[in-house]
């Protein structure tokens, strides 16, 4: 292996290897290229005489030919640059050491890794080096860091290079190409913190150029490319860890403060055992004194909790925190705190509207410029639409007070597709997601609401079963839906009038206040009347009855069913082909209006699967049911398995998959009749 220091051994008369042969006492080293000379022989010359070694053939005798040549070469060049003694002749060694690398013939990793380990034990090792001499070695060694990621000791170089002189050109012309290959093709960041270390110095060191902000955004900008769709997969999730990495520094001490844990700074300096911290101290951030209830007769004040010594404010370098030392109930506290009073989580720390002014943090100017900066580089990153999903998925409510946050989570409630903007909720059971953080009352909403009603439109019009929302919004969200209804938000006025249309509140009492709540508004009274009008017609269509069975022309629209459904009595129809025609799944919404379907013919249409969740939802009645040739999926035929009358189904040449089919016949206890004829099930 070129990366150990393996030697040669001298041959005995046997023919066996015995004493060992350095390499550096290698005084020459050729192949034997005379005429009758052994074949497929390297010649080494020691002091004491020479040894012949043949390979099998040409290409590894070649092969040990360079590699014993570029051993000795690099031991040469170890043993010049470990002992230094006039810095000019330094870097025209460095400057030759590189050129040996690429130009060697081997093809191994080490042949580019060994000279920056080299180089990198210099540096380490010569620490009163001047700026100057700083930046000729790392031009010296550019051409190397070009296809070679740089070592850990550089990478800690590199880093204090870029935080001592930021505008160093150095900067812009050597890393940055260095920074790109890292982030184009780095797997995995814990394998190598400091090249994520190095990175996030990188970009703050273009912060603080004269253009600030702007010379980031072009760095963005060409890590993404000038297509709309970046040919690099690495780079979104590589610049999202370097993002929350630079965000966790700066509340490290305040998160380390809370769990005891030692902070990535005492790793460093060696404090790693628990026995070298300080005992835990229970934690609380400085909050407004509440105001003194008044005094009860029928509850009796807690006994106040001795505290040893007195609280004491202490100025921290990250953050302003009050600790309290209890000597003798710490520890009761913890295992049984009271009752209705629980230690504060990070996020109800840290993700906290500014404007209630409950929380007081103060940052250095530093650590409000580190999070200034990857605020706006994810606020950056969310107006591509190529990297909006995986961002989504990435982006974890995040612990941090930052406007810029507040943007892409916007993004992400304006983005129409479905894997966006489905990120929005809760992915981790017990957790919450943004959907919970800014809707009223949450610690995040500083908007009234407005946010929250934002992401309510959008997953209402989008393929989620609008019912289960709704009852997901009537379980835990009803009180923030009625204030904003209140206060005459559209869309909220508008999911109490789908609560009480599909009768998803049960209780009388509810149902009565989400009436007066829709009636103390013009826009809510003008809704609530639509929506007794619609039940009123709904019941007169049922008392007038009208046809049972039903089929419109071929090549009829939506607008044509519409208006068909709206010039007559159809409250008894039960049979309704629509075979042949151009209606798509906007007509679900007519469908729906159809309570007495039993039988429903869309046969070479374009009804899709958001038209097919919605039916599961509203014609639990449905019987017989054809999808044949309609563009529907997987996606859309599962929430058929809610329609239990079904007891025929056509899945003619649908994209219907075995697993889905398997699925719906488990679940279809009266499916009788079942066609899957050209399917994947077939």
């Amino acid at each position: 292996s070129l990366s150990t220091d393996c030697v040669l051994c001298k041959i005995s008369p046997t023919g066996y290897m015995e004493a060992p042969l350095s390499y550096s006492t290698i005084e020459d080293l050729q192949l034997l290229s005379w005429d009758n000379a052994p074949k497929y022989c390297v010649q080494l010359s020691f002091p004491g005489g020479t040894v012949l070694l043949q390979a099998a053939n040409s290409y590894l005798r070649d092969q040990w030919f360079h590699s014993i040549q570029w051993k000795k070469k690099i031991y040469k060049y170890r043993k010049v640059l470990n002992n230094p003694s006039r810095w000019d002749v330094v870097l025209k060694e460095i400057r030759a050491l590189v050129d040996m690398a690429l130009t060697s013939p081997l093809q191994d990793e080490s042949i580019h890794q060994a000279p920056l380990h080299i180089i990198s034990t210099l540096l380490a090792e010569n620490t009163n080096l001047s700026a100057q001499d700083h930046e000729n070695i790392i031009v010296a060694i550019a051409p190397l860091l070009e296809n070679n990621h740089p070592p850990p000791d550089l990478c800690e170089f590199f880093c204090k290079h870029c935080r001592e002189r930021p505008r160093s050109m150095v900067v812009i012309e050597v890393f940055t190409p260095v920074v790109q290959r890292i982030l184009k093709h780095n797997m995995d960041f814990g394998k190598c913190p400091r090249l994520r270390l190095f990175t996030q110095e990188y970009i703050l060191a273009l912060n603080e150029l004269n253009a600030g902000m702007e010379v980031v955004k072009k760095f963005i900008h060409s890590m993404h490319g000038p297509t709309g769709q970046c040919p690099h997969p690495r780079v979104l999730p590589n610049l999202v860890a370097v993002c929350l990495a630079a965000i966790y520094s700066c509340y490290e001490e305040f998160i380390n403060s809370r769990d005891n844990s030692p902070s990535l700074k005492e790793i460093r300096n060696g404090c790693q055992q628990q026995s070298e911290r300080k005992p835990p101290m229970p934690l609380r951030l400085l909050r407004p004194e509440p105001p003194t209830p008044p005094p009860t007769t029928t509850l009796s004040p807690p006994p106040a909790l001795p505290l040893s010594p007195p609280p004491s404010i202490v100025n921290s370098s990250e953050i302003l925190v009050e600790l309290e030392r209890n000597n003798n109930t710490t520890n009761t506290l913890r295992k049984a705190p009271a009752e209705g009073v629980s230690e504060p989580n990070l996020i109800d720390c840290l993700l906290v509207s500014p404007a209630l002014n409950a929380l007081s943090i103060q940052l250095p100017a530093h650590a409000d410029r580190v999070l200034g900066c990857f605020a706006l580089i994810l606020k950056m990153l969310s107006d591509y639409d190529d990297w909006r999903p995986a961002l989504a998925s990435l982006l974890q409510p995040i612990p941090f007070p930052k406007e810029e946050l507040k943007y892409v989570i916007q993004r992400f409630a304006e983005d129409p597709r479905q894997e966006v903007h489905s990120c929005l909720l809760s992915v981790r059971s017990g957790k919450d997601g943004w959907f919970q953080l800014y809707s009223p009352g949450g610690v995040a909403c500083d908007d009234d609401g407005e946010l929250f009603a934002s992401m309510v439109h959008i997953l209402m019009g989008s393929c989620y079963k609008t019912k289960k929302f709704l009852l997901s919004l009537a379980e835990n969200k009803l009180g923030p839906c009625m204030l904003l209804a209140l206060r005459g938000n559209q869309t909220m006025v508008e999911i109490l009038c789908l609560m009480l249309e599909y009768n998803i509140i049960e209780n009388k009492d509810t149902q009565l206040q989400i009436i007066s709540t829709l009636e103390s508004t013009q826009v809510g009274l003008r809704m609530y009347e639509q929506l007794c009008d619609r039940q009123r017609e709904l019941k007169e269509l049922q008392r007038k009855g009208g046809p049972t069975r039903l089929t419109l022309p071929s090549k009829s629209t939506d607008a044509d069913l519409a208006r068909l459904l709206s010039s007559g009595s159809f409250g008894n129809l039960e049979n309704l082909s629509l075979a042949f025609t151009n209606v798509t799944s906007a007509c679900a919404e007519q469908l729906i209006k159809l309570p007495s379907l039993k039988q429903l013919n869309l046969w070479s249409t374009q009804f899709g699967d958001a038209g097919l969740r919605l039916l599961s939802e509203h014609l639990a009645c449905l019987q017989v049911l054809n999808l044949c040739e309609t563009p529907v999926t997987d996606a859309g035929l599962l929430s058929l398995s809610s329609m239990k009358s079904l007891c025929s189904l056509n899945m003619n040449s649908t994209k219907l998959t075995a697993d889905t089919y398997e699925d719906l016949k488990a679940k279809l206890p009266n499916l009788k009749e079942v066609d899957v004829r050209y399917t994947e099930a077939w």
